[in-house]
């Protein structure tokens, strides 16, 4: 699992900003700029423009859910029928480790959790957004075919999705350097940098087919039959060619009339998925370098230990 440092960024994160490195809003023509991997030695932002090579938080994640159902199925707030949904798109640090709430001048999460920078309660506190939501932020810019596409896969539980949409942008993309309000140049446009966010969590996700990549190996939802993780992990594997980490939620596996008198703690239902990475350049160029998972999956790994629940049919939407 992550584990959450902000010890190497205290001093960028002691005042809120729209830049992470203070720079200008001009000169950041990214065509000349090299195509540098991230987390690489020459991604350094005292060479190169942080702008166009991403400088800050180099080891992405692409990470997606396994819900199955909304608790806002009265407001017409379902799941699709044959696919993940979103989580988000998410900045860490080389090392595995990672910050958040980089920006408090652009933070549009209604219930920030944690509602400290640094998750302590000596951190900075990030205080409730209570305006319009970021949900809003699209219609300026004619994009009513991008928010329809986030409404059907980017889909919440528990809350509206555009207060979840919120909370990864203000969370996670304010500590991307190349999304920072200078790199969009004197030109820039309020909220730019959102849309240009939620287009680039999109790029990942639609490359990340989990739902057909899982059934192509036999693997699919499942109210009866249960599967083994290093199955999932392998089936992931021959599609991604890297092995990404599986989350799991719901009991232990030695809580389980199965696995009673097991050493196996893992947890035993299907929840998640987080795809590493690093990107050449912009993050939003999509050209990027699949990697392994930094850790190591929160599911039991006894055989025959997880199960891939099937979705309510209430909370499925049409195709």
């Amino acid at each position: 699992m992550k584990t959450n440092t902000v010890a190497a960024t205290a001093a960028l994160l002691a005042t809120a900003s729209a830049s992470l490195y203070g720079e200008s809003n001009v000169n950041h023509t990214c065509v000349l700029q090299p195509n540098y991997l991230s987390c690489s030695a020459q991604a350094d932002p005292k060479t190169v423009d942080s702008c166009c090579v991403e400088t800050f938080g180099g080891l992405f994640v692409s990470t997606q859910y396994w819900d199955t159902y909304t608790g806002y199925e009265a407001q017409g707030q379902v799941l699709p029928e044959f696919s993940w949904t979103i989580h988000g798109l998410w900045p860490d640090f080389c090392n595995g480790s990672y910050t958040q709430y980089c920006d408090l001048s652009r933070q549009y999460d209604p219930a920030p959790s944690p509602n400290t920078t640094n998750g302590l309660p000596n951190g900075t506190v990030v205080p409730a957004y209570k305006r319009p939501s970021i949900s809003t932020f699209l219609a300026p810019f004619g994009r009513f075919d991008l928010l329809a596409y986030m409404n059907k896969y980017w889909v919440s539980q528990g809350q509206p999705n555009g207060d979840f949409w919120g909370h990864e942008f203000s969370k996670h993309a304010t500590c991307f350097s190349t999304f920072d309000v200078p790199c969009y140049g004197p030109e820039y446009q309020p909220h730019q940098e959102v849309i240009d966010f939620f287009q680039t969590v999109i790029l990942y996700y639609m490359r990340l087919p989990t739902w057909g990549w899982l059934g192509s190996h036999g693997i699919y939802p499942s109210n009866s039959t249960t599967y083994t993780l290093s199955n999932m992990e392998a089936a992931l594997r021959a599609e991604y060619g890297s092995t990404p980490y599986l989350g799991c939620s719901g009991p232990r596996y030695n809580e389980t009339t199965a696995g009673r008198n097991s050493t196996d703690n893992g947890r035993t239902q299907l929840s998640e998925v987080w795809y590493y990475f690093h990107s050449y350049g912009r993050p939003q160029n999509g050209n990027w370098q699949h990697i392994n998972q930094t850790g190591s999956s929160s599911c039991a790994k006894a055989a025959n230990a997880i199960s891939y629940f099937e979705r309510t049919k209430t909370s499925v939407g049409p195709n």
